[in-house]
């Protein structure tokens, strides 16, 4: 039986949830495996929507452990928030595992997420303002909390103060703000310790266990290809690795057991936040992707940025993270255009470019070479496969696939979580 990462091929918010939660009835396990609560993903069940932050989206399938892995960072009060939420709805959340190695988001964290995002004015990169960046870097410079030191008060005294040392001098010196007390944020992070106990595990060692008992596990990753804090639009990325690489880091399982990468495309583009966007629209055709598509943030509450479908983005996709299939989503969105836009490939400097240029400045400068295909009027959304959908979606499905390098597996053709044509199998 398989192991799978599931991650976004462009720049977040493309429907991994939608996803997940489809293939959570035959998934043992459902990984999260990076990011925190600064991911959002809305899953659809029958005439119920959920928006998920931190936590998988199998903790909505019967019959799946949900995962949350060592490289995510935890904020208590949101995973206790959103778990309480879950319950009063009548979703069992008792089989979530959260790794003891897991960093900790702690109340300084925000608060510096927030000053410094102010601080660097126009020059902000346009982060959510939950901490999840410091966090990282917390972990980077090791002087991070984890999950685990929540249950030795000396150690967690020891790591709290060594932390707020420079924190408080930053925030005094050059933020002209409080210090923050370490008495105060321990008496914080100790109130969660007990009630989050029961879900703490050794989930590198858990996961590895049932993959080797045959069992499916899924890996789940947060934002997308394009906001790697290594393979995206640096230096306006994420923190973390929601690339492929990052499911075996993140969760500690090793490459030589994963069998298949799922990227989710969107059948257009959006971006949340600051940074090139070389298909963006701004005009009629923008807000009318954002209007039928929804597009406003799960997590931020912000509107998304939209444009047409980049399928220069999509192949670097497949190549950084050795995709093996796509999953295509919000089809039913582009319902109605006459023609639609597709970008082939960029010109920079009065040159035609295929590939993702390297060079953050070129990749600013970049200006999109568009091919027209044929729109469709027809609704899609109640085709069950491939066949029912008119000959002009059919045509477009096809066109992204041989543009995008990987085939196109399952396609999104409605919200919820019936309205999806499987062509083949991602269990197979």
């Amino acid at each position: 039986m398989p192991a799978l990462v599931l991650l976004g091929a462009q720049w977040g918010d493309e429907g991994k949830g939608k996803a997940t939660d489809l293939l959570g009835g035959s998934v043992d396990y459902v990984v999260r495996y990076q990011g925190g609560n600064n991911a959002g993903h809305t899953v659809v069940v029958g005439d119920q929507k959920y928006a998920l932050h931190l936590l998988p989206s199998g903790i909505l399938s019967p019959g799946c452990t949900p995962v949350i892995g060592n490289g995510v960072v935890v904020d208590p009060a949101v995973l206790l928030s959103e778990l309480s939420g879950l319950n009063e709805r009548g979703v069992d959340t008792s089989k979530l595992l959260v790794s003891g190695n897991a960093h900790l988001i702690t109340p300084y964290h925000t608060t510096v997420d927030k000053v410094t995002e102010r601080f660097l004015g126009k020059r902000k990169i346009g982060t959510t303002g939950r901490g999840i960046g410091p966090t990282y870097a917390d972990k980077i410079n090791r002087v991070g909390i984890r999950v685990q030191d929540l249950y030795d008060e000396s150690i967690l005294i020891q790591k709290v103060e060594a932390a707020l040392d420079f924190k408080n001098q930053i925030l005094a010196k050059l933020y002209n703000r409080r210090a923050i007390e370490a008495d105060k944020i321990v008496e914080e992070l100790l109130g969660y310790a007990e009630q989050i106990k029961p879900f703490v595990a050794d989930t590198t060692l858990i996961l590895n266990n049932a993959i080797d008992e045959g069992k499916v596990v899924l890996f789940e990753g947060g934002q997308g290809t394009l906001l790697d804090v290594d393979h995206g639009t640096y230096p306006f990325v994420t923190s973390s690795n929601p690339t492929a690489g990052g499911a075996c880091t993140g969760a500690g399982v090793g490459p030589t057991k994963i069998n298949r990468v799922i990227g989710i495309l969107k059948a257009y583009t959006t971006r949340v936040g600051a940074g090139p966007f070389p298909t963006e629209l701004f005009d009629k055709d923008g807000e009318a992707l954002r209007t039928i598509g929804g597009e406003r943030g799960v997590t931020t509450g912000r509107d998304r940025r939209c444009g047409w479908f980049d399928a220069v983005i999509a192949r670097y996709a497949t190549r950084v993270n050795g995709l093996t299939d796509f999953f295509l989503t919000k089809l039913d969105v582009l319902t109605g255009w006459e023609q639609i836009p597709v970008c082939v490939a960029y010109e920079i400097d009065g040159k035609r470019v295929e590939e993702l240029p390297y060079s953050q400045s070129d990749f600013h400068h970049a200006k999109p070479v568009y091919e027209m295909l044929p729109g469709w009027s027809e609704d899609i959304s109640k085709a069950k496969t491939f066949s029912d959908l008119p000959k002009n979606a059919q045509a477009y499905v096809k066109a992204l696939e041989e543009m995008s390098g990987a085939p196109i597996s399952a396609i999104g053709v409605g919200p919820g979580r019936t309205e999806t044509i499987e062509i083949n199998s991602f269990l197979s």
